[in-house]
C-alpha cells in the first residue's frame, strides 16, 4: 500500500490551531499526556492478555522509554501497549468520532489558556505534542498484528499514513522538536518533568542515555502507597492524569476497605465543571482496577449517575481478573464496593458543607444541580441529599439549607414554598410572589431543570411539604407574619363589581383559560397566570414543550388583583356598563400581560399589538 493523504477533520484542525498558537507557557505538560496515553495502552493490553495471551506473546513486561536524540533534535516516547491499526492512525489521530464533540467545541473561547485544558480533559491530549514539535510522526504496530504503520503530520492540516517493514508492538512517538522547545532534549529537564508529573503511575519509565537506559520513576501504583507518603503535589499530579484536567481538586478521598470485601479508592472532586457534565449518557469517570491491573473506565455500576462529577480509580481485591462486563452488572461485590463508595462521597461532601470556611458554595455552584438528581433517583439516600443541597431565596443572599429555612417560617405556614423558572433575575419580579414577599414568607428559587422533577418526587423535608407558590396563594391566609413584616393592603373593589369582571373576562377569553378568580397573591400586579393543585407547573410544562413531550398548551388559571387600580376601574366599568369590545380588549391584554411575565409570548402577537393599539389611541 503507498502513502495515503488526508486531510484533518474539521474540529481536529480548529484544536491544532489552538495547540500550535496556544500562549500555555507551561509547555512541559505535553510530556505529561503522552505518558498518560502511554501508560493506558499498556494497561489495556495488560488486562486483554488476560483472556488473550498470545496478545503479549513477544514480551509482556510493559515499559515507556523517553529517547532524545539531540543530533536530530527529536524526542521520542515509546511504549509496548496496545499500539494501533491503519484504521485507529486515520479515526484517533484524524478525527474526533466520540460523543460530546459539539458540546466540547462549543465550549472553546478563543483563550489559549483554557482551551488547551478542555483539549486534555476531552481525551485527545495527543495533540498536545504540537506545543514543542513542528513535525510528530507515530510509528505502530498493535498487539495480534503484523503489519505496521508511520502516521506523519506538521499540524497544518495534513496527515499522511504509510506502511513500514517493521515495528516493535505498540506506538513510539517522535517529536522533531521546535527549536525554543531543545530543553527537553535534556536528560537532566526530562528527569525532573517526569518526577513531577508522572511518578504515579504503575508502568516504568526508562530515560535513554548513551547506552543505557535507567527507570526514572517509582513505578507504584500511587493508590497503593500510604497517604502519609503522599504529597498533595502528588495527589494533584495524579488527578491530573486520572481526570485529563488542568485544575486543582476541590476534595481527595484516598481510602483501603479492609473486611469481608477489600478495595481502595482515591477519589477525586474537581473544582470546575467538565465539559461533558450534562451529556445525555451521563457517563461516570471512574476507573476500575483489581489488584492493580486496569479492567475498564466504562464501569456505570461504581457509582450512580449523579456522582458522575467524581473521578479518580477503584481497586479491588475481591473481584476476578478476568470478570467480564456481563459480569459486572450484577456482581455483589461491586454492589457493596459501589454502595461504600456513594456513602463515602456523601460523607465528604457532608464535612465540607458543614465546616465553616464557606467554600462548599464552590462545589455547589459547580455540581449542586448534578447532586439533585439524586433526590429524584436514590430513594434509600434521599434524606442525605436533602442535607445537602442549597437554594437561592427571596429573602436571603448566597445559598441556603433546608434547615436553615425552617428556623425562619413563620408561624402559620406549614409549607416550603418554591418557584420554578429559567433565571433568577426573573423569578424575583415574579408577580406569584407579591403576597409572599407582602408577608415575609421566604421562597425557594429553583432554576435547574431537575427542581421540576425532584420536588414531585420528595414531596417533604421534616414532615414539611414543598409546595409550589402557584398553587398555594390560599396558604397566604394561615400566615402570620411578624410584627412589621406585613405590608398594609390597598383597598379591594366591591364584592359585586368584582364578579361581574370576573364574569366578563371569562366570556371574553373563553377556553383560553381554565378559570378566572380574584387572587391572594397579587399585591402590586393586575394579573397572573397560575397552575390549579396538582397540575403541571407553567415552567415543567414550557421545558417539556421544548423537548416535544407535550404539545398543545394547557389553559391556565388566570387570577386578578381586586386591589390594584386597574383592575377596580375595569370591574366598576362592567358592573355599571356592562360588556363592551373594550373590555374585551382589556380581557385579552391582560391574559396576554400574564402570559410575557410567565416568559411567555403573547398567543396572538398581531392581536395583541392592534389592541394595544387601540387602548393608547383611546387614552390619548
Amino acid at each position: 500500500m503507498a502513502e495515503e493523504k488526508r486531510q484533518f477533520q474539521a474540529e481536529v484542525g480548529k484544536l491544532l490551531d489552538i495547540v500550535v498558537h496556544s500562549l500555555y507557557s507551561n509547555k512541559e505538560i505535553f510530556l505529561r499526556e503522552l505518558i498518560s496515553n502511554a501508560s493506558d495502552s499498556c494497561d489495556r493490553l495488560r488486562y486483554a492478555a488476560l483472556t488473550q495471551p498470545e496478545l503479549v506473546a513477544d514480551g509482556a513486561e510493559f515499559r515507556i522509554r523517553l529517547i532524545p536524540d539531540s543530533a536530530a533534535g527529536t524526542l521520542t516516547i515509546a511504549d509496548n501497549g496496545f499500539g494501533l491499526d491503519h484504521d485507529d492512525l486515520i479515526n484517533n489521530l484524524g478525527t474526533i468520532a466520540k460523543s460530546g464533540t459539539a458540546e466540547f467545541l462549543s465550549r472553546l473561547t478563543g483563550d489559549a489558556r483554557k482551551d488547551v485544558s478542555l483539549i486534555g480533559q476531552f481525551g485527545v491530549g495527543f495533540y498536545s505534542a504540537f506545543m514543542v514539535a513542528d513535525r510528530v510522526s507515530v510509528t505502530t504496530r498493535k498487539a495480534g498484528d503484523d503489519k505496521a504503520w508511520r502516521w506523519e503530520s506538521d499540524g497544518k492540516g495534513e496527515f499522511t499514513v504509510t506502511p513500514v517493514e517493521a515495528a516493535d508492538r505498540g506506538a513510539a512517538i517522535t517529536l522533531h522538536l521546535r527549536e525554543d522547545a531543545k530543553e527537553f532534549l535534556e536528560p537532566i529537564r526530562l528527569k525532573s518533568v517526569v518526577k513531577r508529573y508522572s511518578d504515579h503511575i504503575a508502568i516504568p519509565v526508562l530515560l535513554k542515555e548513551g547506552e543505557t537506559e535507567d527507570s526514572i520513576t517509582s513505578a507504584s501504583a500511587l493508590w497503593t502507597r500510604a497517604k502519609s507518603e503522599i504529597t498533595p503535589e502528588q495527589y494533584q499530579e495524579f488527578y491530573h492524569h486520572v481526570a485529563h484536567a488542568f485544575d486543582e481538586p476541590w476534595a481527595v478521598l484516598h481510602n483501603k476497605a479492609e473486611g469481608a470485601i477489600e478495595y481502595t479508592n482515591l477519589l477525586f472532586v474537581p473544582k470546575s465543571k467538565p465539559f461533558d457534565l450534562f451529556n445525555p449518557d451521563r457517563k461516570q469517570h471512574v476507573k476500575l482496577y483489581v489488584r492493580r491491573v486496569f479492567i475498564t473506565d466504562d464501569c456505570e455500576e461504581l457509582l450512580p449517575p449523579y456522582l458522575r462529577f467524581v473521578r479518580g480509580i477503584v481497586d479491588s481485591q475481591d473481584l476476578p481478573l478476568n470478570v467480564s462486563r456481563e459480569m459486572l452488572q450484577h456482581n455483589p461485590v461491586l454492589a457493596k464496593i459501589r454502595s461504600g463508595l456513594v456513602k463515602r462521597v456523601l460523607g465528604e461532601l457532608k464535612k465540607r458543607a458543614e465546616a465553616e470556611d464557606g467554600d462548599y458554595a464552590t462545589f455547589w455552584d459547580s455540581f449542586g444541580a448534578v447532586l439533585k438528581e439524586g433526590l429524584y433517583e436514590d430513594f434509600e439516600r434521599r434524606e442525605d441529599i436533602l442535607e445537602l443541597c442549597r437554594f437561592r431565596s427571596t429573602t436571603q443572599d448566597g445559598w441556603v439549607s433546608l434547615a436553615d429555612y425552617l428556623g425562619r417560617m413563620k408561624d402559620g405556614q406549614d409549607a416550603i414554598y418554591t418557584i420554578t423558572g429559567d433565571d433568577i433575575a426573573a423569578l424575583r419580579k415574579s408577580p406569584q410572589l407579591e403576597g409572599f414577599a407582602a408577608k415575609g414568607v421566604e421562597v425557594l428559587l429553583l432554576t435547574d431543570p431537575i427542581d421540576e422533577f425532584w420536588v414531585s418526587a420528595v414531596s417533604a423535608y421534616k414532615d414539611k411539604p414543598f409546595r409550589s407558590v402557584a398553587a398555594a396563594g390560599a396558604d397566604l391566609a394561615k400566615v402570620q407574619a411578624a410584627e412589621g413584616d406585613e405590608r398594609p393592603k390597598a383597598e379591594e373593589a366591591p364584592a359585586d363589581e368584582v364578579t361581574a369582571l370576573i364574569a366578563a373576562v371569562k366570556l371574553a377569553l373563553g377556553d383560553k383559560v381554565k378559570d378566572v378568580r380574584a387572587s391572594e397573591r397579587l399585591t402590586e400586579s393586575a394579573v397572573c397566570l397560575v397552575a390549579d393543585e396538582g397540575e403541571m407547573s407553567l415552567h415543567l410544562e414550557k421545558l417539556l414543550r421544548a423537548h416535544r413531550q407535550v404539545e398543545a398548551e394547557r389553559p391556565r388559571i388566570l387570577e386578578i388583583n381586586p386591589r390594584h387600580g386597574l383592575i377596580k376601574g375595569l370591574a366598576h366599568r362592567v358592573k355599571e356598563g356592562g360588556t363592551d369590545d373594550a373590555v374585551e380588549d382589556f380581557a385579552a391584554l391582560l391574559f396576554d400581560q400574564a402570559r410575557i411575565l410567565e416568559g411567555e409570548p403573547p398567543a396572538d402577537p398581531a392581536a395583541f399589538a392592534r389592541r394595544l393599539t387601540a387602548v393608547m389611541e383611546r387614552s390619548v
